[in-house]
């Protein structure tokens, strides 16, 4: 892939050609706007510095994280696969997360995620339970449905209500964690997909109208303080857990905005520079913004772009 073409597509879409990619400054190395963005995208670092970054062009964890709260960083860990395999969020994006929410005084930190394959093998070989523990957080357990507590959703159309995790319904924000991949069912798996881990039915999602329940599911009332979408590397076919190494790209990107459906936008147009898909194809992000969740037009928000 081009690096002049990462977001291209991505944020600005209609930009065509490297000199005006040269002369609308797509990339900025050591900008800093005086205002936090609305969306920040990042190319060409490791995991950490680029979430680093785009922190910075965020406004800092401090903007989104006060002393003394609560919080839960939410990654996808819903596979028994290495990080190399690309099923589960980035470990070490995923320590540098949460050791940034206890330097804005966090008081707790926990991770967890309502796990596919069998949840300690999940939880160890992703090495996300690992790099959790090493950075101060709680790894809570998910596996069993005592976790999980009722709630309505009077804005959702299918999926009416559901049993959310009791740490996003007793914590004072969460951090939404995404890998950007493939998904057979869902045809995107990034920040509203997500969401199925902090939820316990699935199956019932499954079978009534799964793309619809994607939505209905993030309209709970205790939305996600940020979502950021892991794009280092990247499953772009087989997914969402993948056969083998041959399924992964390097993508080395980042996105993170508090519109999820926007980050979810950007997200599917990069990745389509690996594998044809548009968010008509995961048209639960279509379905988010007509049901008010945020927007799929990126050309009305504030975005910073770096590459590094």
């Amino acid at each position: 892939m081009k690096r002049r073409n990462f977001l291209k597509t991505a944020v600005v879409g209609a930009i065509a050609g490297s000199i005006q990619l040269h002369h609308t400054k797509l990339f900025a190395n050591n900008k800093k706007q005086e205002d936090a963005c609305d969306l920040v995208a990042v190319m060409g670092g490791e995991p950490v510095e680029m979430y680093t970054r785009a922190m910075e062009a965020m406004g800092g964890m401090g903007k989104y994280v006060k002393r003394g709260q609560k919080v839960v960083v939410k990654p996808n860990i819903g596979w028994d696969k290495t990080p190399e395999e690309a099923a589960n969020t980035n470990p070490d994006l995923v320590g540098a997360i949460v050791r940034d929410c206890f330097k804005a005084g966090a008081s707790e930190v926990v991770v967890f995620d309502n796990t596919c394959d069998e949840w300690q093998a999940c939880y160890k070989n992703s090495g996300i339970e690992a790099a959790a523990k090493a950075a101060g957080a709680k790894v809570a357990f998910a596996h069993e449905e005592r976790y999980y507590r009722e709630v309505l959703l009077p804005k959702a159309v299918r999926l009416k209500s559901t049993k959310i995790h009791e740490s996003i319904l007793d914590c004072d924000v969460w951090i939404n964690v995404p890998i950007l991949k493939n998904h057979g069912g869902a045809k995107m798996t990034i920040a509203m997909k997500n969401y199925m881990g902090i939820n316990w039915d699935r199956r019932y999602m499954h079978a009534n109208d799964l793309q619809q329940c994607i939505a209905d599911l993030a309209t709970y009332a205790k939305r996600p303080t940020l979502n950021i979408v892991d794009a280092y590397r990247i499953m772009t076919q087989n997914g969402p857990k993948g056969k083998s190494i041959e399924d992964v790209q390097m993508g080395k990107a980042l996105f993170i905005s508090q519109d999820i459906v926007a980050v979810d936008t950007a997200a599917v147009n990069f990745f389509n520079q690996f594998k044809p898909m548009t968010i008509a194809d995961a048209s639960h992000i279509v379905v988010g913004e007509k049901m008010e969740l945020g927007t799929t037009n990126l050309s009305g928000l504030k975005i910073e772009r770096i590459r590094m």
